[in-house]
């Protein structure tokens, strides 16, 4: 067992690294590409788009929560998700949107790790250490899920699903979601919003509050692994 608990200190740290900046390259190939249609090229006229999304009535973000929380679920990018948010709904709407979306992606996620995963963790791990598990999610669980969406880089989508497997109950998901989903939801859809002309002080303000959380979240998780390693000390 200890050579199990040892062996992510072996992983090479740029294969650690590769799988945020691939999401982080992602997000920015598509907010230029979407700049260049809005302010560029204008071939896309985001009040001409807002105003068909208004005509729809409150229909159309309802469907956009529903489609966009499955899509999550399926590992669609969020921060994408959150941008089109901004774009067909504005900053304010869309932030909303994107909040009700998370929580439907880890609802979601976390319905499917459980049903999937429980048995196969609870073997993995044994019957003792499972038990001992069972009893931190329910004292710490719901901090654990603010706490992931605050570390940068991480899938929420990959995180809920094993926060299911490992028997997170699904009231603690999606609070935990709503609490640590809600700076980055306006960031990227701030973001989406504002994308024909990302010199407006909402722009800037969301690059801050990204900023901010991407250094609370780093922090955290450091300390956290390092009260995690001193746990499995002998």
């Amino acid at each position: 067992m200890t050579d199990q608990v040892s062996a992510p200190d072996d992983l090479p740290a740029p294969a650690a690294r590769r799988g945020p900046v691939i999401r982080l390259g992602v997000f920015v190939v598509f907010l230029l590409g979407l700049f260049y249609l809005v302010a560029v090229a204008r071939v896309v006229d985001v009040a001409d788009v807002r105003n068909v999304v208004t005509a729809a009535g409150p229909a159309a973000p309802l469907a956009y929560v529903g489609m966009s929380a499955v899509l999550g679920a399926v590992f669609v990018p969020g921060p994408i998700l959150a941008a089109g948010s901004g774009v067909l709904f504005g900053p304010l709407l869309g932030t909303f949107v994107t909040l009700f979306s998370a929580i439907g992606t880890a609802c979601i996620t976390n319905l499917v790790g459980r049903r999937a995963g429980r048995d196969g963790a609870r073997s993995l791990m044994g019957a003792e250490r499972a038990d001992r598990l069972d009893a931190q999610v329910q004292r710490r669980g719901l901090w654990a899920v603010v706490g992931q969406r605050f570390v940068p880089g991480v899938s929420d989508a990959l995180a809920s699903y094993a926060f299911g497997a490992f028997g997170v109950p699904l009231w603690q998901m999606a609070v935990g979601a709503f609490i640590g989903s809600a700076p980055r939801a306006f960031v990227y859809t701030a973001l989406g919003a504002s994308i024909g002309d990302l010199s407006a002080p909402l722009a800037y303000t969301a690059i801050a509050v990204w900023c901010v959380t991407a250094v609370v979240g780093a922090f955290a998780a450091h300390r956290g692994y390092r009260a995690w390693r001193g746990r499995q000390r002998p």
